[in-house]
């Protein structure tokens, strides 16, 4: 029991295959759904909740009513799948002993994980999808903007790279002299153990959640019976990129300042067979989500790109820092969700040629056809990584 619980509630996952899991997560999560792994269209939903709480009428903005506010967090399966999330990462946090209060290294950090944050959220959400929605649980899915959204957002994380990386956004480390005979780490037992008692209660009454939001036979056709494995699936979510420390931000970021590529060799392998099992379940009758390509979506999916970098984390990031106790994540996810608002509510005031586009569903050209383009596309994306990793390490020595 105690190495059980050393292996795998204390002890970091391997992220190569957490991530390999969370895109076959993702494909079930589709096939019982018919939709994606996503969380800023919910947060967005909880921003214009949290305004109408003041007597804000939303009916007049498009963007709400395209985000369709009805119902609550514990009625609409993304709630309770983000709700799950949140909770996955919370209990993977205090079994693992991992919660301490921590604050901003410095008054630049505060003003990067609020600027940073609120261009995520906004990027995102101008461009209808975050890097779940449009990224690792987009590729798979076969809608050509999901490509197109990839290469700005790297774009965006490329230019965020650069400019973090330049003198005045580096941390200054300041040395101290340390007396080495007070200075041995005693690890404080009797809190590991209040925590791991906590997060044990806690999953208890998310076990009696699941029971609760168990509405009779569990039928794909009928959501509200859905809820339950909404819940679910979100806990699975939140727990594995809690444990594995998944960040997507560090996919393309480690790549470009250190040369390191596990995680986006993780992420790929993941969407590759994500996209195998999407693919059976689209010829099963399941539709897949088409959004315009236009430049909004390189505008908002290079802000995107920038901002979660710039603050130093994406949605899935920013949510299992925040529940260690990190207060500069906590103002990333409070910014994020006040950039879904500042987007929604300016939303009709962009102009309408910058929002018009072509759907273009690569399945459309041939089921084989587009199933083999979209394979090609993620080889490519490979092989230009295996080929950036070697021209770095060339570069560095």
């Amino acid at each position: 029991m105690q190495t059980f619980k050393q292996k795998y509630l204390i002890n970091f996952w391997d992220n190569y295959r957490a991530l390999v899991a969370l895109g076959i997560l993702s494909a079930v999560y589709f096939g019982i759904f018919g939709g994606v792994w996503a969380v800023t269209g919910e947060m967005t939903r909880w921003g214009g909740e949290f305004l109408e709480l003041f007597g804000v009428d939303l009916s007049s903005y498009s963007y709400y009513q395209k985000q369709n506010l009805n119902g609550t967090p514990l009625t609409r399966s993304d709630g309770l799948m983000l709700i799950g999330m949140f909770i996955g990462c919370f209990i993977a946090a205090l079994w693992a002993n991992k919660i301490k209060w921590r604050l901003p290294a410095s008054r630049i950090r505060v003003f990067q994980a609020l600027v940073g944050g609120a261009l995520a959220g906004f990027g995102a959400r101008l461009a209808f999808g975050c890097n779940l929605a449009n990224f690792f649980t987009g590729l798979p899915y076969f809608s050509l903007h999901t490509w197109v959204f990839t290469l700005f957002m790297v774009g965006g994380i490329y230019v965020g790279v650069k400019l973090c990386n330049s003198q005045f956004f580096k941390p200054q480390a300041k040395l101290v002299k340390v007396d080495k005979q007070n200075c041995t780490l005693k690890p404080d037992k009797s809190r590991a153990r209040f925590y791991f008692l906590l997060g044990s209660i806690l999953f208890a009454f998310f076990i009696l959640a699941l029971f609760y939001f168990s509405v009779g036979e569990i039928n794909v056709k009928n959501k509200p019976s859905l809820l339950s494995l909404a819940l679910l699936f979100g806990f699975g979510f939140g727990f594995i990129i809690a444990r594995a420390q998944i960040c997507f931000t560090s996919c393309f970021r480690d790549l470009f300042l250190f040369g390191r590529d596990k995680a986006i060799k993780g992420a790929l392998v993941g969407m590759i067979i994500a996209s195998l099992i999407a693919f059976a379940f689209i010829l099963q009758g399941h539709g897949t989500k088409l959004i315009e390509i236009s430049p909004a979506l390189a505008l908002g999916a290079f802000l995107f790109g920038f901002g979660i970098v710039f603050a130093g984390g994406c949605e899935c990031g920013w949510t299992y820092r925040a529940f260690e106790g990190q207060t500069h994540f906590m103002l990333v996810g409070i910014a994020n969700i006040a950039g879904t608002m500042i987007l929604a509510l300016s939303y009709d005031f962009i102009p309408g040629v910058l929002k018009e586009g072509v759907k273009i569903n690569l399945l459309n050209f041939g089921n084989f056809t587009g199933f083999l383009l979209n394979l090609i596309l993620f080889i490519l994306v490979f092989i230009l990584i295996l080929w950036y990793k070697r021209r770095f390490f060339k570069e560095v020595l």
